[in-house]
């Protein structure tokens, strides 16, 4: 499996190689690396399976490009010193997979890079505090939009054609939404058991499901 690092710390981003070259599962490589977004959008790491993406660069959250490389179809963990709650709420809101604080070490972000790689849930610590007190999970606009369309009885190459995007990239919205129901303790394997977890959490109405 493959990683983009975007880090505008050099330090920081030789730690990350370290941790990764002496992980014992040796199945991480790191295709890209460096504070330039463009080699995660149209350079080396645009094919990455997952981006780790420092929250701050340069001084200036990142939130926008978050969603922007979510709403894509990336897989993306932040990793960042902030460790406040409101901070992880918004990264996660903005469609991030996990999120890892540069205090919590190699183990738990070589983990968080391995299960969302292959689309399962991780939830490190300080994550796993931000969620405590709210149960329902953070789906991204895109994730959400792919949900009702599908839940509409569309299939997903449907899905794929209203909202202009590969097929591929739809099933991607899909199986997050599942795995973010899973980090949440709430886990929902079926489309049934899905339409179900999202109507009761609001995240859409039974009515919206009517296709128009």
């Amino acid at each position: 499996m493959t990683v983009a690092v975007v880090d505008d710390h050099p330090v920081v981003v030789e730690g990350v190689r370290t941790w990764i070259a002496q992980d014992p599962r040796a199945r991480v490589r790191i295709v890209s690396a460096g504070a330039d977004l463009n080699a995660v959008r149209r350079g080396a790491g645009q094919s990455a399976d997952v981006i780790l993406l420092d929250l701050e660069l340069n001084g200036e959250l990142m939130l926008g490009a978050l969603t922007e490389l979510v709403d894509s179809g990336r897989r993306v963990i932040v990793f960042s010193q902030h460790v406040d709650e409101e901070t992880v709420r918004a990264a996660l809101d903005a469609g991030a997979s996990a999120y890892v604080t540069k205090q919590e070490g190699p183990q738990f972000l070589v983990d968080a890079i391995v299960e969302t790689a292959q689309d399962r849930p991780a939830v490190p610590p300080a994550m796993a505090g931000a969620m405590l007190s709210d149960q329902r999970p953070h789906l991204a606009p895109q994730e959400r939009a792919a949900l009702l369309l599908w839940f509409q009885s569309r299939s997903k190459a449907a899905v794929a054609e209203r909202m202009g995007i590969r097929e591929t990239t739809v099933k991607q919205y899909i199986d997050r939404a599942r795995v973010k129901y899973g980090q949440v303790g709430r886990h929902a394997a079926s489309k049934a058991a899905l339409l179900a977890r999202a109507i009761e959490d609001g995240l859409i109405r039974a009515d919206d499901i009517e296709d128009r």
